[in-house]
């Protein structure tokens, strides 16, 4: 999902996100789409839970959709057990990854 040459995306401009969602991962250190897609959907939600602890998992759904390009209830649908396992060992692992 790369951007055209010469152009950036915001955050916001991301299928399933809005300037709320683009706020709490900018708080969370995350800036670009980029960004997003190299850390994943988990270590982006886990990093925003960090500092803004009324996320909610409709966020996760977001964000996998975000970099997946699927609407976030499909995701919530299709992929809920696998991103909460998922979310599960990130933070039994305690793995703070703030790239």
């Amino acid at each position: 999902m790369a951007a055209p040459q010469g152009k950036s995306r915001s955050l916001a401009s991301l299928t399933n996100l809005g300037p709320k969602s683009a706020q709490f991962l900018q708080r969370a250190g995350i800036t670009s789409p980029e960004q997003l897609e190299r850390l994943g959907s988990v270590v982006a939600y886990s990093m925003v839970k960090r500092v803004e602890p009324s996320a909610s998992l409709n966020l996760l759904w977001a964000l996998e959709g975000a970099i997946s390009g699927l609407h976030w209830q499909t995701v919530a649908r299709e992929h809920r057990t696998s991103l909460l396992l998922a979310l599960e060992t990130h933070e039994q692992r305690g793995q703070g990854n703030r790239q």
